[in-house]
C-alpha cells in the first residue's frame, strides 16, 4: 500500500463515529442528527413537512432534552414544519466544551436553523427555553415570526437555587407520573455540576427586561398549579408594563410541564394564537381543562371571530 494511502486510512480511522440514533423512536417524528459549530445535535422533525408549512421549533427547559416536549410537538407536526432539538450540552446532543449560557444557547438555536436551511421560525419554549427564545428574539429579530412562552422560568421568583429546587420538588407530584421516567435520564445525563453552572447563568440573565422588549406577537401560557410562577395578579401587573403583542393564557389544572401534561389544550391554544382567533377551550377535550385569557396586549393582532 502506498504511504499516502496508509496515512489517509489512519486519519479516517481517527474520525469520530457518527452518533447512534435511539433504537426505538420516542414519537412519530423523524429522529436525526445535524452538526452545529462542529458538534453533533440530535433533533426530531416532521417526517414529511409540506413546502409551504410554517416552521415551528420547540425549545426545552433546564437540564432536560426535547423528549418531554414531544406530546405537544407531535400533535402540531402535521400543520407545521415541526423541529424539536436537544440544544448542545443537553439530551443526546454533544457537550459543547464550556457550559453554555442563555445567549450561547440562543446562538446555538440560530445555528441549528442554519444547519436546516431555515431563515425564520416560530419558537415554542418551556421553562428555561423561554429566556432562550427571548434572547433569540433580541439578537435575531429578523429570524423569529412569533414567540410562544410556556411556563416561563428563570427570573427572580425562582431565586436562589434552594428556592427553585423547593419549587421543583413541589411541582413533581403535580405532573403525570410518566414525566419522571422521561425527565430522570435527562437530569442524570446533564449532571450536578452543570446544574449549578446553568442556574448561575440564568440568575444573571435579564429575563424580564428581554420579555418586555419583545416586539413580535407573543403568547404566554401558564398553569394554575405551577409553583415555579407567581399568581395571575402579578402576571397581569408585569404584562401591563408593555404595550407589545403579549397575550397571556391560563390553563386550569396544569402545572409546569404543560407541553407534556396537556398537549391537547396547549396545541389548541397555539393554533388559535397562530390564527389570531379568540382563545377557547379545546373542542376535543370538553370539560377537561378550562382555558382563558388573562391579558391581551394593546398591539396584539385583534382576535377574529369564528
Amino acid at each position: 500500500m502506498a504511504r499516502g494511502s496508509s496515512a489517509s486510512a489512519a486519519k479516517e480511522s481517527r474520525q469520530p463515529k457518527p452518533p447512534k440514533l435511539p433504537r426505538k423512536p420516542a414519537s412519530a417524528l423523524a429522529e436525526r442528527y445535524t452538526t452545529v459549530d462542529g458538534f453533533s445535535v440530535f433533533y426530531r422533525e416532521s417526517p414529511d413537512p409540506t413546502p409551504d408549512a410554517r416552521v415551528m421549533v420547540h425549545v426545552h427547559g433546564f437540564g432536560l432534552s426535547g423528549r418531554y416536549l414531544l406530546p405537544t410537538a407531535q400533535v402540531l407536526s402535521d400543520e407545521f414544519h415541526t423541529l424539536v432539538p436537544d440544544l448542545p450540552g443537553f439530551g443526546r446532543s454533544a457537550k459543547a466544551g464550556a457550559l453554555l449560557d442563555v445567549p450561547d444557547l440562543a446562538h446555538a438555536a440560530a445555528r441549528f436553523l442554519d444547519s436546516m436551511g431555515i431563515e425564520r421560525a416560530t419558537l415554542v419554549g418551556n421553562s428555561m427555553g423561554c429566556p432562550v427564545i427571548c434572547e433569540f428574539a433580541y439578537r435575531y429579530p429578523e429570524r423569529i415570526d412569533r414567540a410562544i412562552l410556556v411556563s416561563p422560568a428563570g427570573g427572580l421568583y425562582n431565586q436562589p437555587l434552594r428556592r427553585a429546587m423547593a419549587q421543583l420538588t413541589k411541582d413533581g407530584p403535580r405532573e403525570p407520573r410518566k414525566m419522571v421516567t422521561v425527565a430522570t435520564p435527562d437530569y442524570l445525563r446533564f449532571g450536578v455540576p452543570s446544574t449549578f453552572k446553568m442556574f448561575k447563568a440564568l440568575t444573571e440573565y435579564p429575563t424580564l427586561e428581554r420579555l418586555l422588549a419583545l416586539t413580535i406577537p407573543t403568547l404566554v401560557v401558564l398553569g394554575d398549579r405551577d409553583p415555579l410562577l407567581p399568581g395571575p395578579e402579578r402576571v397581569k401587573e408585569v404584562a401591563a408594563q408593555t404595550d407589545n403583542h403579549v397575550l397571556v393564557v391560563r390553563i386550569e389544572g396544569a402545572a409546569h410541564a404543560i407541553n407534556f401534561s396537556h398537549p391537547g389544550e396547549l396545541s389548541n391554544v397555539i393554533r388559535l394564537f397562530m390564527e389570531d382567533k379568540p382563545i377557547v377551550d379545546d373542542p376535543d377535550s370538553p370539560g377537561q381543562a378550562t382555558v382563558y385569557e388573562i391579558h391581551r396586549g394593546t398591539y396584539h393582532p385583534p382576535a377574529q371571530a369564528g
